[in-house]
């Protein structure tokens, strides 16, 4: 059974670039993993891949 949380933020870097942090999140074990993509396509896929 999979009880994962899954988000996805846009942000900025400190010199202007774009990003976007995918994270995953099992709150009843207290773990998570995150990924980074300057890509919003990658992020995206990212995304659908651990919704699945």
């Amino acid at each position: 059974m999979k009880n994962w949380e899954v988000t996805i933020i846009e942000f900025q870097t400190e010199s202007g670039d774009k990003k976007y942090k995918v994270t995953r999140r099992m709150p009843s074990l207290i773990v998570a993993e995150t990924k980074v993509f300057s890509s919003k396509e990658q992020a995206k896929n990212q995304f659908e891949e651990w919704l699945k």
